[in-house]
């Protein structure tokens, strides 16, 4: 039988046991990896297991590790989702894009102007599926030296406060203070954060949950791990 796994720090409390198991009816084992290091937890992951996703703050070094990858990964820079390529070694894949395409194509609202939180591995999937979409997107974060690296014009959370996106994609972890003045009443806000959100009670136009970015990003994984189509149904009655 495969084994999976999740590999970061901290991942207790991730849902991504619990979904695969509804994605297959309890046919595949999926275990939580918590390493402070990458390496060991890479470690980890080639003694016994198949495939892995990848969570903060593994992504970009799982980027650099693969030997092959995917469209949506070179473009991110990030990997979440590991498995044996055909050609030997490890492929990577980033199916945060497939989340965050997801949950905002279930809302059936059209987009234009994106503000993107954020300057990490979500963050980058933010802004490439904005960019699929066919939006105008700007980014902003703690850090404006990393948030220039996301690819697109970069302004300050003051520049952000005057901005008048209509999709803002929040990425910051829920335990980080919500920066002041950012623009959320007229915009639909999709949080990445699922376990501890920090916009849940936020006024705005529409509030799209991290566990809607979580359904889709899984169910593209998994059916990379398996070959086998997940059912979806399931795993959103786990959720």
């Amino acid at each position: 039988m495969r084994k999976f796994a999740l590999i970061g720090h901290p991942v207790a409390g991730s849902l991504s046991p619990r979904m695969i198991e509804a994605a297959y009816g309890g046919r595949y084992r999926y275990d939580l990896i918590d390493r402070e290091n990458f390496d060991d937890a890479w470690n980890a992951f080639l003694d016994g297991y198949y495939g892995i996703n990848v969570t903060a703050p593994f992504k970009q070094d799982a980027f650099a590790r693969v030997d092959k990858l995917s469209p949506n990964a070179l473009a991110t820079g990030a990997v979440n989702l590991v498995v044996p390529s055909p050609e030997g070694g490890f492929a990577g894949y980033n199916t945060d894009v497939d989340g965050v395409l997801g949950a905002l194509n279930e809302t059936g609202l059209s987009f234009a102007d994106v503000l993107v939180v954020g300057t990490g591995g979500a963050a980058r999937a933010a802004v490439f599926a904005a960019k699929l979409m066919g939006c105008r997107v700007s980014a902003t974060g703690r850090s404006l030296e990393k948030a220039a690296a996301l690819g697109c014009p970069v302004v300050t959370f003051e520049q952000a406060s005057k901005l008048k996106p209509d999709l803002i994609i929040y990425t910051l972890p829920g335990s980080a203070p919500v920066p002041v003045g950012l623009p959320f009443a007229n915009a639909v806000v999709l949080e990445a954060e699922y376990r501890y959100p920090a916009l849940s009670s936020v006024e705005c136009r529409l509030y799209v949950s991290g566990r809607r970015w979580m359904l889709y990003q899984a169910a593209a994984g998994y059916k990379l791990f398996t070959g086998e189509e997940p059912s979806v149904q399931e795993m959103l009655r786990a959720l």
